[in-house]
C-alpha cells in the first residue's frame, strides 16, 4: 500500500462513500462522530500511517459522501464498512470510532466477529433515552436552513466552546454545514440503537479499548445525556474491554491530542 494518503469513492446502492487510504501495515479503519467527517482524523493520520494502513471514511450523510436515500441505521452504516472492506480485499481490520463511529465499530465487532481484530471506542455512552430524543429534536431544528441564517452563529459558538482553537472551530462548523438541510442521520441512528446495545455488545470478542475524554463526559453530564456510570457500563457489557480516561480531552480529542492518542492506539494494537 502507498504511504501517501489517496482519496477515493466507493459506489454502493445507497450512494457514493468517500474515503482516504494510505500507509503500511495492518488495516485500521477510522470512523468519525456526527456531524463531522474523516477530517476528525486529519492530525492523527500521519502518526498512525507510519505503522498501519489507514482507511478514513466519510459516513453516508457526512463530509464528501452522498446523503443516504432513507433514514439510516447503525446496521446500515456497519454493512457499508463491510462492503468497503470487501472492495479492498481486507479480510480483517481493527476499527477506531468516536461517538457515532464507536457505535458502528461496536456493531461490526458484534455482528461480523471474524472481520474484526481489535476496536477502539472513543466517548461511547449508554445515553439517557429521553434526553437523547430531545437532543435529536434540537439537532433536527438546528439543521434546518433559515432564510436569515440566524441559527449559524449559535452553531459556530457551540463548536467554539469545546474546540478552543479558531482553526478547529472553523473546520467543525464547515463540516456541520454540509449536513444542514437534511435530517441528523447519525443522531437518529443512535437514538434507535440504544435499546439493543447490551445484548448485542455481549457478543463482541475483539479486545476493546474505551477512551473516555473527561471534558466530553462533563459536557454529556451537563446536558443530562450521560454520566460516569453510563460510560463504565460498557466495561460490564463488552467481555474483553478496558477503559482509559483522557484527562482534559473533549469531544474533539482526536484533533486536539493527535500524538498522545496515536501512541495509546498503536500501543493497544501492537500489544
Amino acid at each position: 500500500m502507498a504511504r501517501k494518503l489517496i482519496k477515493r469513492f466507493l459506489d454502493t446502492e445507497d450512494g457514493q462513500i468517500f474515503y482516504q487510504i494510505g500507509g503500511e501495515g495492518k488495516p485500521l479503519i477510522l470512523l468519525h462522530r456526527h456531524p463531522l467527517s474523516s477530517v476528525e482524523y486529519r492530525e492523527i493520520i500521519p502518526f498512525l500511517m507510519q505503522n498501519k494502513t489507514i482507511i478514513a471514511v466519510d459516513l453516508l450523510g457526512s463530509g464528501n459522501s452522498d446523503k443516504p436515500p432513507r433514514e439510516y441505521t447503525i446496521a446500515d452504516y456497519a454493512q457499508n464498512i463491510i462492503t468497503l472492506m470487501d472492495s479492498l480485499s481486507i479480510s480483517k481490520a481493527s476499527i477506531m470510532g468516536n461517538h457515532l463511529g464507536s457505535f458502528i465499530a461496536g456493531e461490526i465487532a458484534a455482528n461480523y466477529r471474524d472481520r474484526v481484530e481489535k476496536i477502539i471506542l472513543c466517548n461511547i455512552d449508554l445515553y439517557n433515552q429521553d434526553k437523547l430524543n430531545e437532543f435529536s429534536d434540537r439537532f433536527a431544528e438546528a439543521f434546518k436552513i433559515q432564510a436569515d441564517g440566524s441559527n449559524l452563529m449559535s452553531r459556530r459558538s457551540l463548536h467554539q466552546s469545546y474546540a478552543n482553537d479558531p482553526e478547529l472551530t472553523h473546520l467543525y462548523f464547515l463540516e456541520e454545514l454540509k449536513c444542514h438541510g437534511y435530517p441528523p442521520y447519525g443522531v437518529i441512528a443512535v437514538q434507535k440503537y440504544l435499546d439493543s446495545i447490551p445484548e448485542k455488545y455481549k457478543k463482541i470478542q475483539s479486545p476493546t479499548l474505551i477512551l473516555s475524554a473527561t471534558e466530553d463526559l462533563k459536557m454529556m453530564s451537563k446536558y443530562g445525556l450521560s454520566g460516569v456510570e453510563n460510560r463504565e457500563d460498557f466495561l460490564k457489557i463488552i467481555p474483553h474491554s478496558t477503559m482509559l480516561n483522557i484527562e482534559g480531552g473533549t469531544i474533539g480529542l482526536i484533533n486536539q491530542m493527535p500524538e498522545k492518542i496515536a501512541k495509546i492506539v498503536l500501543d493497544f494494537l501492537e500489544n
